[in-house]
């Protein structure tokens, strides 16, 4: 019988642009010819430096489906630019052929169909093959994680982030930034650190009461011939987007002045390059590498945006590189006379059936995983449709979580978190590492009170313009929050207060009543003190009564002016 990695390599193609400059560049050939791990790696070395990227694998470490967003809406500046273009568009804007393992890999159209096709991306076994073929290549790369890296499965859950510090330093990370990290726990995040071979660096990370830094700023690394300064930026709003009560005794924020304070020290210690590992999100970088003088590259993270070229801003060039694990970026520089002369990258995709797993890696997965094996592998139902998460909106995994709170928690609206994270499920199972996969956090209480429909359009509002706000500075992270029971009409483009219109309880498809109070469950409340039953056993008590899922087109959602 034929392997998925024999048809891979006669189904798949190979270019000379895959050979060259970026996994962006592949032909039309690409579905018709074979594809090979060495065709895969495949880089002309250029220039005296090499940057390998990864981040926001969200504790990943095995191979997933990951299905990547059907809306994600730019406003300002930012409308109709990367990454705010998706499916056809982006296949256009990049040459991509449809049907092709570069459209399976970085758009959503037909994604069902083309997963059975190419195959699951990612795997901590797989990344490793590839950071040792670029290692072999390039002995002066520098190897740097992007954060959410501890966070987001059933393992990291259950070891307290322990395993992916494992994987970490097997992998040879030599310097990492953090967001998620800290819902562990500022106790945790310490004991966590005294085991990592890397520093957690982060420039904007403050002590509260004292108002000074509290963690490494940036360091620097001598390597070929080169000093190379990275400076950490974690994610802004720690405490806005997430529990500030888990790690009260730090502040965050964007701190620009301090950026630029800490490249020019960098600067004036005569570094060769400046290296921006951030968490900021792919928008606020956009803005920052603007206002900010002396950056030579921005290692983009948070948004979790997979871009096959570099977006070139002023003088700093910006990398996006996906998540999940289902990318790796390769850039080599040319860096002399304290100045990046040129440049040259490659998005390489993680096909899990066409790389081979690195023994050492897989060795280390398989033992994290031991001793939690029956119960991630345990079926808790199947569905009849794909389970995504990804979209400004919407998403079935959502949905299907919504309904699962408003059954289980006998509510009349259920309110999702709209977080970015979490794999994909084809039709088939569901497991309960699949569950995991998109709910496992610290605080995952699923909380039952009621809420008047005043205080329902004003969460609303609050959430569309932590999104929507032209200015990138004040876009706090995630998606739009899931509904369950709710429909709504949203205008992106509105001002402030304005955007949400058309609130409706969809059991009776009533207007939303301002003076009415309605019972509304949901989970991840950022107060303290939330009380209510795990969100992944809400889920999996849910799917286990109806045995199959199958979920209905949602329809519920308008969106207005574009």
């Amino acid at each position: 019988m034929i392997s998925r990695r024999e048809m891979l390599q006669w189904g798949l193609a190979s270019s000379a642009a895959l050979a060259g400059l970026g996994f962006g560049n592949l032909s039309r050939a690409f579905a018709q010819q074979a594809l090979t791990q060495d065709q895969l790696l495949q880089f002309d070395d250029f220039g005296n430096l090499t940057l390998i990227h990864i981040t926001d694998c969200h504790a990943h470490l095995k191979p997933v489906w990951f299905r990547e967003p059907d809306t994600n809406i730019g406003v300002g500046e930012a409308r109709g630019r990367v990454p705010h273009v998706v499916g056809e568009a982006f296949q256009q804007m990049f040459d991509i052929a449809p049907g092709s393992a570069e459209a399976y890999a970085l758009t959503y159209p037909d994604f069902v169909d083309l997963a059975r096709t190419y195959g699951q991306m990612g795997g901590f076994d797989r990344i490793a093959t590839v950071v040792k073929s670029i290692r072999a290549a390039r002995p002066n790369s520098l190897l740097l994680d992007g954060g959410d890296t501890w966070h987001g499965s059933y393992t990291s859950l259950k070891t307290g982030g322990e395993d992916m510090v494992r994987v970490m330093n097997l992998l040879g990370s030599q310097a990492m930034t953090a967001h998620w990290e800290f819902t562990f726990g500022t106790e945790r995040v310490t004991e966590l650190m005294a085991m990592m071979q890397q520093p957690l660096l982060g420039a904007n990370i403050f002590d509260k009461v004292w108002d000074e830094p509290a963690f490494e700023p940036s360091k620097i690394f001598e390597t070929g011939g080169l000093r190379v300064g990275v400076v950490g930026q974690a994610f802004p709003y720690l405490p806005i987007a997430n529990p500030g009560w888990i790690f009260p005794e730090y502040s965050f924020g964007i701190r620009e002045e301090r950026m630029q304070q800490v490249v020019d020290e960098l600067r004036a210690e005569g570094v060769d390059l400046v290296v921006c590992l951030s968490h900021n999100g792919f928008d606020v970088d956009h803005k920052m590498a603007s206002r900010v003088r002396g950056i030579d590259v921005i290692l983009s993270g948070h948004t979790h945006d997979a871009i096959p070229e570099p977006v070139v801003v002023g003088e700093t060039i910006i990398i996006a590189s996906g998540s999940h694990g289902k990318f790796v970026s390769r850039v080599d520089l040319d860096v002399r006379d304290g100045k990046m002369m040129g440049f040259r990258h490659k998005l390489i995709p993680i096909f899990s059936d066409v790389i081979e797993p690195d023994a050492e890696m897989a060795g280390l997965v398989d033992e994290i995983r031991a001793p939690y094996e029956a119960e991630l592998t345990e079926v808790i139902g199947k569905s009849e449709d794909l389970l995504y998460r990804r979209g400004n909106f919407n998403g079935s995994w959502d949905d299907l979580i919504c309904e699962a709170i408003m059954s289980e928690r006998d509510a009349e609206i259920a309110l999702s978190p709209g977080v970015r994270w979490g794999a994909s499920v084809l039709p088939g199972d569901i497991t309960r590492e699949a569950i995991h996969s998109v709910t496992s956090m610290t605080y995952g209480q699923v909380y039952r009170n009621e809420m008047s429909g005043e205080m329902l359009k004003t969460v609303m509002e609050d959430v569309a313009d932590n999104i929507f706000n032209e200015d990138p500075y004040y876009q706090q992270g995630g998606d739009m929050v899931r509904v369950g029971g709710l429909g709504y009409t949203i205008d992106p483009y509105a001002r402030i207060g304005n955007r949400i219109s058309d609130m409706r309880l969809l059991k009776d498809d009533s207007p939303i009543d301002p003076a009415r109070n309605y019972i509304v469950a949901g989970w991840a409340s950022v107060n303290e003190g939330t009380e209510g039953p795990q969100i992944w056993d809400v889920v999996e008590d849910h799917i286990r009564k109806i045995g199959t899922v199958s979920l209905a087109p949602n329809t519920s959602i308008t969106v207005h002016g574009d």
